[in-house]
């Protein structure tokens, strides 16, 4: 048995129950047309709600390992909160807070999304072709988000883990606030990278335009170019010649024990 099926065999009854599918008004619309263990479903004339129902009756309560959601229509807030392996194919964008609080998923975007994407994934892979907005991957804590065109404002603010990956070019605050993790963004970073970030790594093959609060220079190692070189051959991705690595300077670690004067020179 395909190991994906079998998981998801085990966790059936549990997770279906959970999800709300129990509740009156929440009835999915079972329009998708299942083929084995794959399924296409149209999300034209559907609501946020029904697509996310039908999702996770056909991953949870059918089964189903691959589905591909046609005409999703920009919609907001859809395949979110599927906590199980499976792969999803969107053709089309997506809204708002795409793909967030997932845990297991692989989901391929053959459009581009708006605000927020694949925030608070757990593990998983997301894939976009086109652009994003801005706050992509918020709060993101495991697996691989790629972004094949251009990024929004902050990108990976609160990260906590796992990579980002973009192939052009990033707004302002990017990795603000980051505490963990990678992003690897091939084109150029805008102002303020990696602001106030406390641990993990960026990596920027083009110019920056500033560096946050306590973001600073670091030299690339072995590791470094290993970690990116097996990351563009995974997404069959074209790298940029070089790449330059940015961490935190750890003057902010030891914030609270600092005297007015010095927040003042470190501010």
């Amino acid at each position: 048995m395909d190991p994906m099926k079998a998981e998801q065999s085990s966790r059936r009854t549990t997770a279906y129950d959970v999800r709300g599918l129990a509740e009156p008004d929440a009835v999915a619309p079972k329009t998708a047309k299942v083929t084995g263990d794959t399924a296409e479903l149209d999300a034209a004339g559907l609501t946020p709600r029904q697509v996310n129902l039908e999702l996770r009756r056909l991953i949870y309560g059918e089964g189903i390992i691959e589905v591909t959601l046609l005409n999703p229509g920009a919609m907001h807030s859809l395949a979110v909160g599927l906590l199980t392996r499976c792969r999803i194919r969107i053709e089309g964008s997506l809204g708002y807070f795409g793909c967030g609080l997932i845990d297991g998923p692989e989901i391929h975007i053959t459009g581009r999304v708006g605000w927020s994407v694949a925030e608070n994934m757990m593990a998983g892979v997301v894939v976009i072709d086109k652009n994003a907005g801005s706050l992509t991957g918020a709060a993101l804590r495991g697996g691989d988000l790629v972004i094949r065109g251009q990024v929004g404002a902050r990108t990976g603010i609160d990260q906590k883990g796992g990579t980002i990956i973009v192939g052009g070019t990033a707004g302002s605050n990017t990795g603000f606030m980051m505490q963990r993790g990678r992003q690897i963004i091939c084109g150029d970073a805008g102002h303020g990278l990696g602001d106030s970030m406390y641990d993990g790594a960026i990596y920027v093959g083009g110019k920056v335009a500033s560096l946050g609060v306590d973001c600073v220079e670091a030299d690339m190692g072995p590791e470094d170019d290993e970690l990116i070189d097996r990351k563009f051959g995974i997404y069959d991705m074209d790298r940029p010649d070089s790449f330059r690595k940015f961490v935190c300077g750890k003057k902010l670690w030891n914030y609270d024990n600092l005297e007015p004067h010095e927040r003042k020179l470190v501010l």
